[in-house]
């Protein structure tokens, strides 16, 4: 099944039937907000606000260990994940799409495991049999291959779509994730210039190491809403980032329903595979 994270209302498309609102409860705690299962042309796919509806929660604060324990006890196992970025690389404009294939993590203080050896939290009502029970009930530490953090096969599909409807996109960036809530400063932005990176936000990660750590699929779909500290000479507002994503709200939705409906069941690649001698 298809999970979808990013902004609340992605849900309210034509064509798109909701089935029910659901609250699930974690041994992490709450997710950001109530889930929303929906069905498109007979397929099954799950939102959810990271940030929660009205935003309530800034990205530092996010549970995102909650986020993603929810999406599996819901029976997702792929993800497709929205976001607003800032662009670093002088071949973006604000208002492209980006498809990550990497990232740099500078998070500072987010739980970024759901294996923690002997202090590991366990899920008594989780019901799969799968290596990620496994490990969790035997107090494992894991360490999981990140050498290529986003599925291949997911991202593929996007960038078909995207050249398809003819959105200036970009098919591969390196996400800088920094801790936010603050927007960076411009030496900071220079610095992850050099390092390589591409955009920069305050989301990706940990969601990507989190999915991964469940032998989930994961996909990010990045929105350029305004060029990155020290770029455009300007002051930095949130009202830019809000209204860029309202400006680009229906080619996410038109992209969002393409990918529901073309994504196969069967994916060429390994991310399921994540796990296999990932634990000591």
């Amino acid at each position: 099944m298809i999970g979808i994270l990013g902004g609340s209302g992605l849900y309210d498309i034509d064509g798109i039937t909701v089935l029910e609102e659901k609250r699930v409860m974690t041994p992490y705690g709450e997710p950001s907000d109530s889930y929303i299962v929906a069905e498109y042309k007979g397929r099954k796919v799950v939102f959810l606000p990271r940030h929660g509806r009205r935003h309530k929660y800034p990205p530092h604060l996010i549970n995102y260990r909650a986020n993603l324990w929810g999406f599996r006890k819901l029976g997702v196992d792929r993800i497709l994940s929205i976001s607003a970025v800032g662009g670093i690389n002088p071949l973006l404009r604000p208002g492209d799409f980006v498809i990550s294939d990497q990232f740099i993590d500078f998070t500072k203080v987010r739980p970024v495991t759901f294996y923690e050896g002997v202090y590991t939290i366990k899920d008594e009502e989780d019901t799969k049999n799968d290596l990620v029970k496994e490990y969790l009930s035997s107090d494992r530490v894991v360490h999981i291959d990140v050498t290529q953090p986003f599925c291949p096969a997911m991202r593929r599909l996007l960038s078909d779509i995207f050249s398809e409807k003819g959105y200036r996109y970009h098919s591969k960036g390196t996400y800088a994730a920094t801790e936010g809530p603050r927007l960076e400063t411009s030496a900071e932005i220079k610095a992850l210039s050099i390092l390589g990176a591409d955009v920069v936000g305050m989301t990706l990660v940990p969601e990507v190491v989190l999915a991964r750590e469940l032998s989930m699929h994961f996909a990010s779909v990045s929105v350029v809403t305004n060029l990155a500290a020290g770029i455009s000479g300007e002051r930095l507002t949130s009202d830019e980032v809000i209204q860029m994503m309202h400006q680009k709200t229906e080619d996410i939705k038109s992209v969002v329903l393409s990918f529901i409906e073309r994504l196969p069941e069967k994916l060429e690649c390994s991310c399921e595979d994540v796990l296999n001698g990932a634990a000591i």
